[in-house]
């Protein structure tokens, strides 16, 4: 039986699908959070030129006091909150401490630090926002109906949610499949990259599985129901996006870690300075001024500054070099990392196909441009990936192609037309000759994709076709093996055949092929169980749950999707490779200026604390030691800044 279209009513036309998928995204100031971190940043850079230029206090002071108080009283409220759950958190602990700055003169110090506080805040809601609403948007990559055909030989547009297990549909060319199923009649090639992460369109007759979301190419395809919608493989990846996102182990930056101790202790001991000398009779004023100075050189602003500073600036560094680290605690946890996961298509390798092999027959009377020619010429008018390839490979070489005539393209199969008056057949091997060629198997077995070229009805020779390592690929993965002390591991949805090929050339071991979505999933989780702290590269739809499950996902950006864009916790804005060790190294350095910074930081707060207590330590020397350490810390930090920085960490990673 053959595939056939029933022309649809006029009155029930639809617009053709065009393949995009519609992005939801959160305004920035549509978030509360954002909007009091960015009033609170705007009072503050007001006020501090007007400080700084000697402006009467009148005039400045206002605008600390509202800074205070924007980018402030959520922490507070919520640091209030958490009290009554006898729990005392950091941020309570900061606007305690911005305050007390606040009272001893030290407003311009507070103000920083509120503000600080509130810009994080907003960070992690703007990326919470982001990641929900690529999920979202990931099920409009299935259509909202489906052509569905009743046994009355009609046919009727449905909701896909009204779709049972059963039901006949037709998908016809170009558009996108509407339910998990099997082909019952028709052939065409459906692509489904964001199924799979396969480079290809895969040919489809009857019998063989599609997927909702998937696209259609050019033949029409009788459908049979397989799963309900919310069953359906799109719908379980937005549910195990989800599932690992809630699930993922709570991440904190060092100092957090130790966060109710200090806090309960700081607090604590600040009653004890300032309640104890009381009891033995110290005046009130010195007995609460020697507790003021406790609480001002016992705060952890020094700490907090000393782990922010080489966090941020490798930040900033690692996005002057293409890589946008999405957090400071995302850049602390790319450095623990000690087992990476890789995507193939679009990670390793450049994600569109290439001619790699030109193979003219014997007896042909063709030389490699001549075949490559009359494949190219009769190729041209097609839009199939692989055409464009061979197309791509003619003028690479400079060649002049001939006009084609009599054009035709059949689904599953490949083109026919006339070229300088012969007759030129380009397809698949299997479907234009039933002869077996040696030269197939070797460019099949080796993973590639075997074209075959038939001339006036006789074989004239074979194109191999393949998806190309990226050129920095066996040097990255080298590096990570350096890094890490295992070589990654290669998790790809393609076949195994080209699985092994690209796993030979880049120095890979560990190969784990034809996994969708969730069988990458759970080889992380495999890999994490094991008590490795795995960072996954990928790209695609299909690297989403694996990219939010792992201890660190990394995005490659320029052709990610939007889910893994937003679920990875790092992007390769530029595609580069390479930029992957030399973050990993980098993270690397940044937590070691960290470590150096908690010992300055620590020496600072203990000497300061000891004369306050053992001796009488004038406020105003302990603020100047305060912010003297504070300072160092900072500048310490801000090593991490310079180009040099990022030479050595690539060179690290490159080792």
């Amino acid at each position: 039986m053959t595939s056939t279209l029933t022309p649809r009513p006029v009155q029930e036309a639809e617009p053709a699908h065009t393949g995009t998928v519609p992005r939801r995204r959160t305004r920035v100031l549509a978030l509360p959070e954002a909007r009091w971190a960015a009033a609170a940043t705007a009072f503050f850079l007001l006020a501090l030129p007007l400080q700084l230029t000697g402006a009467p206090a009148w005039a400045w002071g206002p605008l600390y006091a509202a800074a205070y108080v924007t980018g402030g009283w959520e922490p507070g409220w919520e640091g209030l909150k958490a009290l009554k759950d006898r729990t005392l958190d950091v941020d309570l602990l900061m606007v305690v401490a911005a305050l007390g700055a606040a009272a001893i003169g030290q407003v311009m110090d507070g103000a920083l630090l509120i503000v600080i506080f509130a810009t994080s805040g907003a960070l992690e809601a703007l990326a919470t926002a982001r990641t929900a609403d690529s999920v979202r948007g990931l099920l409009d990559l299935a259509p909202a109906t489906a052509t569905r055909l009743p046994s009355d030989c009609g046919e009727e547009v449905v909701p896909v949610e009204e779709l049972t297990v059963g039901d006949t549909v037709l998908v016809r060319p170009g558009e996108r499949v509407g339910a998990d199923g099997r082909v019952l009649d028709g052939a065409s090639e459906v692509d489904q990259a964001t199924i799979t992460g396969e480079p290809l369109p895969v040919p489809k007759e009857p019998g063989d599985e599609v997927f909702a979301g998937t696209l259609n190419g050019t033949g029409a395809l009788r459908v049979r129901v397989g799963r309900d919608a919310s069953d359906s493989v799109i719908a379980r990846i937005v549910r195990m996006v989800q599932e690992a996102s809630e699930t993922k182990a709570p991440t904190q930056l060092f100092i957090e870690k130790v966060e109710q101790r200090y806090s309960l202790g700081m607090v604590a001991a600040t009653l004890a300075v300032f309640l104890v000398p009381l009891a033995f009779g110290e005046p009130l004023t010195d007995a609460l001024l020697r507790a003021m100075t406790f609480m001002i050189v016992a705060s952890p602003c020094a700490v907090v500054l000393a782990t922010m500073p080489p966090l941020l600036s490798a930040i900033a560094n690692a996005g002057r070099h293409g890589v946008l680290v999405k957090s400071a605690v995302v850049m602390e946890r790319i450095g623990q990392v000690d087992a990476v996961a890789l995507d193939k298509t679009g990670t390793l390798t450049e994600g569109s196909p290439r001619v790699t092999d030109v193979l003219p027959l014997p007896g042909s009377g063709l030389d490699e441009d001549g075949l490559l020619t009359l494949a190219a010429a009769a190729e041209r008018p097609s839009e199939h990936p692989l055409a464009r390839a061979v197309v791509d490979a003619a003028r690479e070489r400079g060649l002049d192609l001939p006009e084609a005539e009599d054009f035709s393209s059949a689904p599953g199969v490949g083109v026919t037309a006339v070229v300088d008056g012969r007759t030129v057949a380009v397809g698949a091997p299997s479907r234009l000759t039933d002869d077996s060629s040696e030269g197939i198997a070797e460019l099949e077995e080796s993973g590639r994709t075997a074209v075959l070229l038939v001339v006036d009805g006789t074989p004239a020779g074979l194109l191999g076709i393949a998806d190309r390592p990226r050129p920095d690929a066996a040097a990255t993965v080298a590096a990570l093996t350096t890094l890490t002390g295992t070589a990654p591991a290669l998790l790809t949805g393609d076949n195994p055949r080209a699985a092994a090929r690209l796993a030979a050339e880049t120095g890979i071991d560990d190969v784990r092929a034809g996994l969708l979505p969730q069988d990458k999933l759970a080889a992380v989780q495999e890999m994490e169980n094991a008590g490795r702290k795995v960072l996954v590269v990928g790209d695609g739809v299909n690297d989403a749950p694996a990219l939010a499950a792992a201890h660190t996902g990394v995005a490659m950006g320029r052709a990610g999707s939007d889910l893994a864009l937003e679920t990875a916790d790092a992007v390769i804005v530029r595609d580069e490779l390479a930029a992957v060790p030399a973050t990993v190294a980098l993270s690397r350095r940044a937590r070691r200026l960290v470590v150096q910074n908690l010992v300055i930081a620590g020496v600072f707060i203990a000497g300061l604390v000891v004369w306050d207590l053992a001796g009488d330590l004038p406020l105003p020397l302990g603020v100047a030691g305060h912010e003297g350490s504070t300072v160092l810390v900072g500048l310490n930090g801000l090593r991490l800044l310079r180009e040099s920085a990022w030479r050595k960490a690539a060179a690290e990673g490159s080792a």
